[in-house]
């Protein structure tokens, strides 16, 4: 189990109790950061930020540590329901002073409204996203469009590739002799 920082005094119980939560399932998995990092779409320096409160997850991270956890999709769907209780009181950043270079816009960064938007992580080509299948964390409930890994359909693909890759190097070495 690891070792966590204290997290802050500040924090709204909603917060803390989810925290909590997620760094149990974390430590449940027997993952490092790095290795939860390597099995999700996060990086390491994101767990870190949010195992220590210092930034809201977003839902689809938890999402993701549920699935690494192997949790069932009614414990993935409480999961889903305490994250929406937390990033409700999940304390805001105080707004930042205007520029006065662009008073009268906002910069194309910034959120529009001062609010947490969900990061929606790069995710690499092969993984797809789920479209109400019947089964697992996504069917109808909180996270729906979990990404799901689709190394089987690359993996045949590859095999079909290099199959067709053969059969036309012995033709072209019976047609040319």
């Amino acid at each position: 189990m690891s070792a966590w920082q204290p997290l802050p005094d500040d924090l709204p119980p909603e917060v803390r109790h989810f925290v909590e939560q997620v760094r149990l399932l974390k430590d449940r998995t027997g993952l490092s950061l790095a290795a939860l990092g390597a099995r999700t779409a996060y990086s390491k320096s994101s767990w870190q930020r949010y195992l220590n409160a210092t930034q809201p997850p977003p839902r689809q991270a938890i999402a993701a540590l549920c699935r690494v956890a192997g949790l069932t999709s009614a414990d993935a769907e409480r999961f889903g329901v305490r994250w929406e209780l937390a990033v409700r009181a999940w304390p805001r950043p105080s707004a930042p002073a205007p520029d006065p270079v662009k008073p009268e816009r906002q910069r194309e960064w910034e959120p529009e409204h001062g609010g947490y938007e969900e990061e929606v992580p790069t995710l690499p080509w092969w993984v797809e996203s789920r479209s109400g299948a019947g089964d697992g964390v996504g069917a109808g409930g909180a996270f729906e469009g979990t990404p799901v890994d689709s190394s089987r359909w690359v993996l045949l693909v590859a095999v079909f590739l290099a199959l067709g890759l053969v059969l036309l190097a012995v033709a072209g070495a019976v047609a040319f002799g």
